[in-house]
């Protein structure tokens, strides 16, 4: 079961159901460091549950689409514009969440850094 996926489905469900909010279980530190990238650029916020530390709450806030990309491919620095324009609608809108050697985090970051790394999830 890819938990990331899952995550990701369920906030696209609750957008197309018109809802503003859902809740996510079960999730990871994985799923969470994903969430988190997402809250930075202003397209979720999230809380974890109290009652159960296996749950998250999302609010849904200026989202469009977002997915997980499956067949994880591993991308180096020079190729990661290849999927941006595979998965992202323009150029500048939206961003690619990229597993690297450093950390997860989206594509611009990793350009900064010179570093490629496996393609995980899209967002825009």
């Amino acid at each position: 079961m890819d938990t990331l996926a899952n995550a990701l489905n369920c906030l696209m469900n609750a957008k197309r159901a018109g809802k503003f909010s859902c809740t996510i279980k079960p999730v990871s530190k994985f799923v969470i460091s994903v969430l988190e990238i997402m809250k930075k650029k202003g397209h979720i916020e999230y809380s974890v549950n109290k009652d159960n530390q296996q749950a998250v709450d999302v609010k849904i806030k200026n989202l469009n689409k977002c997915g997980a990309i499956k067949p994880r491919f591993y991308a180096k620095k020079d190729e990661v514009i290849k999927y941006i324009k595979r998965y992202l609608p323009a150029r500048d809108f939206g961003f690619l969440i990229i597993s690297t050697s450093k950390g997860i985090m989206d594509d611009k970051d990793a350009a900064e850094k010179e570093t490629g790394g496996s393609l995980i999830a899209y967002c825009y």
